[in-house]
This record gives C-alpha cells, sequence and structure tokens, in this order.
C-alpha cells in the first residue's frame, strides 16, 4: 500500500462555450475571483480561465477552458456528474436559492444529504453545479475513527425522490431579494465532486492504492435508491480534509459514457506538495502499470496526468509556484498573461481573443 496521500483537489477543469458569459456568471453572479486569465498553453487561440479565492488556494479552483466550436457533452461512466462548491451554514444556502431563482435560474433542493444540505442548478453552459453546507458531516451516522466501514441503509423516506414533500422544498427559500452576496454566502471552494462509474470495488481499489484517498462513505442515490454512492476522501481516522471528497454514483455495466464538450468536466486535478513529490506520485503510478504523462510545465504549477479505470482523466498539480508568480495578489486575473515562450505571439494571440470585461 502507498504512503502517498494527497492531501485532496488542486482544482476542476470544465469546459465553456463563452468565456465572457462564463466570467459574468462566476465572477459576478457567484462571487468566485477571477485570479488568472491566459490561454490553453496547448491552444493559445483560447482563453483559459482560472476562478479562485483571493490567492487562487489549492482546492479552491475552477478553471475553463473556452473551446465554442466543440458539441455540447453530456455526463455517463467515466465522466463528473456535478461538482459540489461549500458554503458554511443553511441559511447562507438559502440565501444562495432567492439570489439565484431571482437571476432566472432554475434551483432545486434544498435537500437533506444526512452529511450536508444541498441545493442544484447549471451553468450557462449547463455544467451541473452544487452549492452544500459545511456540516453537520461524515460523522454524523459513523464513529470519526471508522468511516465508511458499514454500508449504510437506504434514506428514508422523508428524504427519497418520490416521498418527501416536493413542494415544501421548493418553497423554502430566502424571504428577501439578494442583490449583493454577502460575507457568510462566501463560497469556499470545492465541497465534493461527483462522478460515475460502472464499478464501485475497482475504483475503491484504483484511488486507494494510486492517490491514497479512503472510502469514507457507503451509501445510496437519494434520488435513485436502487443506485449505490460512495465517497472517498483525504481521510486518516480523525478527520476528512477539506476540499478532498470524490463520490461516485454506482451505475450497472453497460451504462451510457460520458461524452466530453461543452458543459461537461475536462479534468480533476489532486494536489502534490512539491515538485519532488510529484515525481513520486509519477513513479509510484507508473508501478501500478498507470500510463501517465511526462511532468508538464503550468507556469503556475507542474502537472502530470492518467485515467481512471472508467476513462476519468486526473491530474496531480503542484502546490508552487502559485498565481502571483506574474502578478501581485491584489490585481490577480485583471491582464492577459502569457508564458514566456508565448510572448512573441502575443498581439496574434490578442488579436484572436474576444475581450475581456475587466
Amino acid at each position: 500500500m502507498t504512503t502517498l496521500a494527497t492531501s485532496g483537489f488542486h482544482h476542476v477543469t470544465m469546459v465553456s462555450s463563452d468565456a465572457r458569459r462564463t466570467l459574468a456568471f462566476y465572477r459576478d453572479l457567484l462571487g468566485v475571483g477571477l485570479v488568472k486569465r491566459t490561454v490553453n498553453f496547448d491552444d493559445p487561440s483560447s482563453y483559459h480561465l482560472y476562478f479562485g479565492d483571493a490567492t487562487g488556494a489549492p482546492g479552491t479552483i475552477l478553471t475553463f477552458f473556452e473551446w465554442g466550436n466543440l458539441p455540447q457533452g453530456h455526463w455517463g461512466v467515466g465522466g463528473v456528474h456535478h461538482l459540489a462548491l461549500g458554503v458554511a451554514t443553511p441559511e447562507a444556502q438559502l440565501k444562495w436559492k432567492r439570489r439565484l431563482n431571482d437571476a432566472g435560474l432554475a434551483v432545486s433542493g434544498p435537500f437533506d444529504r444526512g452529511w450536508f444540505r444541498s441545493i442544484y442548478f447549471r451553468d450557462p453552459d449547463g455544467q451541473v453545479l452544487e452549492i452544500a453546507t459545511r456540516g453537520p458531516g461524515y460523522a454524523v451516522d459513523e464513529p470519526i475513527e471508522a468511516l465508511g466501514r458499514l454500508e449504510l441503509a437506504p434514506p428514508t423516506s422523508a428524504e427519497i425522490r418520490g416521498a418527501r414533500d416536493e413542494a415544501a422544498i421548493a418553497a423554502r427559500t430566502h424571504p428577501e431579494p439578494v442583490p449583493v452576496i454577502t460575507p457568510d454566502m462566501a463560497l469556499e471552494g470545492i465541497h465534493h465532486v461527483s462522478a460515475i462509474t460502472s464499478d464501485l470495488e475497482r475504483l475503491n481499489d484504483f484511488y486507494d492504492s494510486a492517490l491514497g484517498l479512503k472510502l469514507v462513505k457507503k451509501s445510496f442515490n437519494q434520488d435513485d435508491p436502487n443506485t449505490k454512492h460512495w465517497f472517498w476522501a483525504s481521510y486518516d481516522g480523525t478527520e476528512v480534509k477539506p476540499h478532498s471528497a470524490l463520490t461516485f454514483f454506482g451505475w450497472p455495466k453497460g451504462g451510457r459514457a460520458a461524452r466530453g464538450g461543452v458543459g461537461q468536466t475536462h479534468h480533476l486535478a489532486f494536489r502534490a506538495s512539491s515538485q519532488d513529490e510529484q515525481l513520486a506520485w509519477r513513479e509510484h503510478l507508473l508501478s501500478l502499470g498507470v500510463s501517465v504523462s511526462p511532468v508538464m510545465d503550468r507556469t503556475y504549477f507542474h502537472s502530470i496526468y492518467f485515467r481512471d479505470p472508467d476513462g476519468l482523466l486526473l491530474e496531480v498539480a503542484t502546490d508552487g509556484p502559485g498565481f502571483s508568480i506574474d502578478e501581485e495578489v491584489a490585481s490577480l486575473g485583471t491582464e492577459l498573461r502569457l508564458p514566456a515562450w508565448l510572448e512573441t505571439d502575443r498581439e496574434q494571440i490578442q488579436r484572436d481573443l474576444q475581450p475581456l470585461q475587466a
């Protein structure tokens, strides 16, 4: 068993059809700061936008490739179903529901998921998003030192689709408009990511051995109790680290495969604390028979890429050097930044890109 264990997500990368619309949605509506405006280093004709907290700390980073020429993607086996962002309290979550509803978005929930409460909506490209509360946490129904050891019973009728009071849930919201994001509503980065597999047991072996993620919950999908729903995270028997929970719905073999494209997640990136640790990860993955890319310099971090058994693209990215390597923290995301090897093409690159709002 490996002694390497990632501490959680570094970032999640998605596909957008329109960088300007994505900026308006994530920065202006959701209040997630733009920390870097650059281009896809492998396709400099398209934007690569990075959103996150004030410094772009690992675990808070959402990135977008602007590939408007791609078809609409869809979720399925080997792909991500939804991305959840964290918020502190149920009261703040209801403020988000009201703010999003008033902006014309369809929002479902809040639903009681046992370990947190959830609301769901979609971004302008169709990416399914969730805002989940910080608690009560995974130890509410199992001892913290023994998470994931038992297969929990299916959810109660009060929680499952078809039995819960959908009208009452839909009516639950904040009583007043929320034109400004208040401090209690601050989104806390990646709460969890939910994907789809056709073999939960195989994935348990893979994520444990390959990334050191531990099984912390064996449960069922409340919206389809015939489907198992398992959770992995960075867990040492005393705590589940924030920004680390990865969940999978277990579909039958032969279920619909994911199709990449607009409105879908491109890849999930996990953390390595240093370049030396990343090299250790690479050697470790190769020793398991996993095909791994060479180390790639992404300026703000270094990356290696590989796939899980269902084909989901994964990355291990270094924590540093970080987004302030070429901008002051106070001005992150305000100007187009290019790596040194693209600076000679800046004029042409800028001509090819649509201007973004400051």
